[in-house]
């Protein structure tokens, strides 16, 4: 059966046509739930390659594959035994499952969110590559299992969306890279035929089945870890085209989403409390970067300097020299437990929550007992200015470079609820319409109408 998979950011679905092939099904993931959290939980890292092994069918693909991986698998058979974790005991965790492990034990397995915003890095080296492969191949297979068990058939051939640009610098390369990864992890999940779909376009796929009359839309698709538009032309005398490129006449895209809103939430409105703008005895202010580091978890480099011995020297010597020793301890408490994905997490849905409300309390007793943090919506306003420019900056440059004015603005993507987007973008438009679609399911609708399209 032919798919169309979005693995997001933050969240994954996959859809099929209904079985008289009239319209899109979004399949259940998790329970009832047809969106996944883009998390997985590993009891120990090398355990991930290990099912990976276990997944490939084709047996010479499956031996070349152990041949590159010989030395973390024996990782993995020695982590095992030393664990006494058998080999039918559960050991990757998925989704909200993930979360919960996770929260339950920071320091004691091996918790990735948002992967695919590691898949573009540059610099990393081909171990890492490698690693990246195999931690979208573990969640792609989980993903893909989880739907054949609720359409009861086999999904063969998928289109997967794909952002605009997965990263910012040395975008081509960039790109050429994050599409191997995935290509790479989609096959060695069982799919047969895979091919790659915009995302923005694929969202405006599935709006352009409302148009009656024919429009120049603009597509403003905000997601996790990216922001994506494109201008489409759009409507009865375009939907069954079979050839699209003169339809689509402009796209832009940059590795700025809504993840950076909650980056800039946690370390301007939490990170204060665990000693972030406070004062050395000497009378200089605090170094910075290592908290930032902290709460870029979508960063390998910052990742891999917040782990780094360097960072635990600096900070031992700075709680010496910090006049407010107490809040400095709450971020090394935090960063010996491995809990900086959790702060995020905190400053996430500080972010959602203050969609409805104008000030949350936002607890974070898993650092501190009785520890928390009053945010207005003010404050997040403030605290989420400079992305937000840069999403605006892309529907300018993709208005630009199509030549044309949309006749409406169609926003989609899970972070775009958010009124502080909604109001930006209605501020720079003036008086074309705005239309709000299917927030989260728009990309994975439009993929599978795609599939459809290309695979039959």
């Amino acid at each position: 059966m032919i798919s169309g998979f979005d693995y997001g950011t933050s969240n994954c679905a996959i859809g099929i046509m209904n079985t008289d092939a009239t319209a899109t099904q979004l399949l259940a993931l998790e329970g009832e739930q047809a969106f996944l959290p883009s998390t997985v939980y590993a009891l120990g890292r090398e355990l991930i390659c290990e099912q990976v092994a276990r997944y490939i069918q084709d047996p010479i693909a499956r031996e070349g594959y152990i041949k590159t991986r010989a030395a973390s698998l024996n990782l993995a058979a020695q982590f095992r035994k030393e664990e006494s974790i058998t080999v039918n005991e559960q050991s990757l965790f998925f989704g909200r499952e993930a979360f919960a492990q996770y929260f339950a034990w920071p320091g004691e397995g091996y918790f990735v969110k948002s992967a695919k915003s590691f898949l573009g890095a540059s610099g990393v080296r081909p171990e890492f590559i490698q690693f990246f492969e195999d931690i979208v191949t573990v969640m792609m297979r989980h993903i893909k299992h989880q739907a054949e068990q609720q359409c009861q058939t086999q999904l063969s051939d998928t289109v997967i969306g794909r952002p605009v640009n997965f990263q910012g610098l040395d975008a081509e390369k960039s790109n050429q890279q994050a599409l191997a990864i995935l290509e790479t992890a989609a096959k060695r999940a069982g799919f047969k035929q895979v091919e790659f779909l915009y995302e923005p376009i694929a969202a405006g796929l599935d709006f352009e089945r409302q148009l009656p009359v024919d429009k120049k839309v603009l597509v403003v698709d905000i997601g996790g870890g990216t922001s994506d538009c494109a201008m489409v032309c759009m409507g009865p005398s375009h939907l069954n085209k079979q050839q699209r490129q003169a339809d689509f006449l402009g796209h832009t895209g940059e590795r700025v989403g809504g993840n950076d809103f909650d980056i800039q939430i946690a370390a301007k409105t939490l990170m204060p409390l665990l000693g972030m703008n406070s004062v050395l005895k000497n009378g200089l202010p605090m170094p910075t970067q290592m908290f930032w580091n902290a709460v870029n978890t979508n960063d390998v480099g910052a990742q891999t300097e917040f782990n780094k011995l360097e960072t635990s020297l600096l900070l031992t010597q700075l709680l010496r020299d910090t006049s407010a020793p107490e809040l400095l301890q709450r971020f090394i408490n935090l960063r010996e437990s491995q809990q900086n994905q959790q702060i995020v997490r905190s400053a996430e849905q500080a972010k959602i929550a203050l969609s409805e409300s104008t000030s949350i309390k936002v607890d974070l007793d898993y650092i501190e007992e009785n520890l928390s943090c009053a945010v207005s919506f003010a404050q997040m306003q403030s605290a989420v200015q400079r992305p937000l420019k840069k999403m605006i900056k892309l529907m300018n440059e993709t208005i630009a470079q199509a030549g044309v004015t949309p006749d409406l603005i169609y926003i989609t993507g899970g972070s775009a609820k958010s009124p502080i987007i909604r109001a930006a973008i209605e501020r720079q438009v003036g008086n074309i319409e705005v239309v709000d679609g299917d927030h989260f399911g728009s990309v994975a609708n439009g993929l599978t109408l795609w599939a459809n399209k290309i695979y039959l």
